[in-house]
């Protein structure tokens, strides 16, 4: 059932056809913190990441994304980019999750006695 699953679905890790192309022509580059492996081919014209888990290209850090779009030649192990002290550390994209951004006022908040922001209309 497992090699059935690793056939069909690309949403989980990588697919069996990217795992013998990645066998047979990557050159491990480097792997982040959420655990994602980042490749090459020899002569460098390819890249891509293996992910650690569900495929989602949010969790890839914006160092390594800018080494896979070929914003820069060096990958972040190589040379790892100046990080300014205001800069916050890098997450996955919550949106859709209980971790996601809740403006104040939005009735999605747990504590809605806060609601201050506006007053109710009241016919007269």
């Amino acid at each position: 059932m497992y090699f059935l699953l690793r056939l069909l679905t690309w949403w989980n890790s990588q697919t069996l056809g990217t795992q013998i192309f990645t066998w047979r022509k990557g050159v491990k580059v480097g792997e982040d913190a959420e655990g994602n492996v980042f490749y090459r081919t020899a002569d460098g014209k390819r890249r891509w990441v293996i992910y650690n888990g569900e495929s989602e290209a949010s969790r890839i850090s914006p160092d390594w994304h800018g080494w896979l779009h070929f914003t820069w030649d060096e990958p972040p192990t190589a040379k790892p980019l100046a990080h300014k002290a205001w800069e916050k550390p890098h997450h996955e994209n919550f949106t859709g999750t209980a971790l996601a951004y809740v403006p104040p006022g939005s009735i999605r908040r747990p504590d809605p006695v806060e609601r201050r922001d506006y007053e109710a209309w009241q016919p007269e």
